[in-house]
């Protein structure tokens, strides 16, 4: 039974793009799935919802697929304001004295008073629940959304004038609700920022989504008395001597105390990140061994099998055990742990 693989021999056991019985497994839907399942939906409630401030939220409460934490990712990525960017804006009290947007509309100033976000620390992804794993989940804030909407739609135009400039130039959107030419336009010009944006949101997304499929199917064939954790370090392996601790995508512990250090790479585009773990892997399995534990790698994806065959075939050569992505193949590598644990 061969577990020290060659690129080769990988290549023959390896899935190299992601399945719908993959994505399935490995989380549910794709933050991806959702944004390109509702695009058109998303840009026909800017075409029509002119009538006044709010009238995106009447349109976007009759829609059955497009939900309003949608709504809003589609946003910040038209306005390339993420999470991250926008956190930086707290405490927004300082932008919005009066805690309300005021709004030149139809010849006169429409006033919106802010339900949350004026209270809010944070503005992250996490405390949005708009990440991968909480933008499905139905327990979102709707008056925190929808405050962020607002200021995405309209901090532009906003009579107060108090964000900062780089901020308030990216929403402007709301300048150009209800006219469909203005909005095409504007669309196709940061098509391809916007395209760059999704394509890192979603590596990083199904970057996790491999990462559980892999652990959810060790635990299913590790017997029960075997322990595997997420996003944690080997005892004693540290980057250098008295550096900080190497961490690990997932790491099995046996009843008998040997460990292995796991790490998942499923890529279907090029990404430099697997060079960086190829430059590494001969001293990442140098200081392993050294403590007694083991590497294995769970490499997959046409991005690394057949784009980084330079660095996929040295990380096999500082491997102990290289598997792809498939239950068959996880399988597998349990069988490694096993007799080896």
């Amino acid at each position: 039974m061969s577990f020290k693989r060659t690129l080769e021999e990988l290549k023959k056991k390896a899935v190299l793009h992601w399945s719908k019985e993959l994505m399935a497994s490995a989380g549910g839907e794709s933050i991806l799935d959702g944004l390109l399942g509702t695009q058109d939906e998303f840009l026909s409630v800017l075409k029509v919802a002119s009538l006044r401030p709010l009238s995106w939220e009447t349109i976007l409460n009759e829609s059955a697929s497009l939900s309003l934490p949608l709504f809003t990712k589609h946003l910040m990525i038209l306005c390339d304001l993420g999470g991250e960017t926008l956190n930086k804006l707290t405490p927004l009290e300082q932008y919005f004295p009066n805690q309300k947007l005021q709004i030149p509309w139809g010849g006169k100033v429409e006033e919106y008073a802010f339900q949350e976000i004026h209270r809010t620390k944070s503005l992250t992804n996490d405390r949005l629940k708009l990440t991968h794993k909480t933008i499905f989940r139905n327990n979102y804030s709707k008056p925190l959304l929808t405050d962020l909407v607002m200021i995405l739609l309209y901090g532009y135009i906003d009579v107060n004038d108090l964000l900062p400039n780089d901020y308030r130039e990216k929403c402007s959107i709301g300048s150009m609700l209800g006219e469909p030419e203005l909005i095409d336009k504007y669309v196709k010009e940061n098509y391809v920022r916007v395209s760059s944006q999704l394509k890192g949101a979603t590596a990083n997304s199904l970057g996790h989504f491999a990462q559980e499929y892999v652990l959810g199917l060790l635990k299913k064939f590790l017997p029960d008395d075997w322990s595997v954790v997420a996003e944690t370090s080997l005892t004693g392996v540290t980057h250098n001597e008295g550096g900080n601790d190497t961490n690990f995508d997932l790491v099995a512990l046996s009843p008998k105390g040997i460990e292995f250090g796991i790490e998942v790479s499923f890529q279907v585009t090029t990404n430099s990140t697997i060079e960086r773990k190829a430059r590494e892997s001969s001293a990442v399995l140098e200081r392993v061994h050294k403590q007694g534990h083991f590497v294995c790698y769970v490499l997959d994806g046409a991005g690394n099998i057949n784009i980084r065959k330079n660095a996929v075939n040295t990380i096999c050569s500082n491997s102990d055990c290289t598997v792809a992505l498939s239950e068959e193949e996880i399988e597998h590598l349990s069988k490694f742990l096993v007799v080896n644990g």
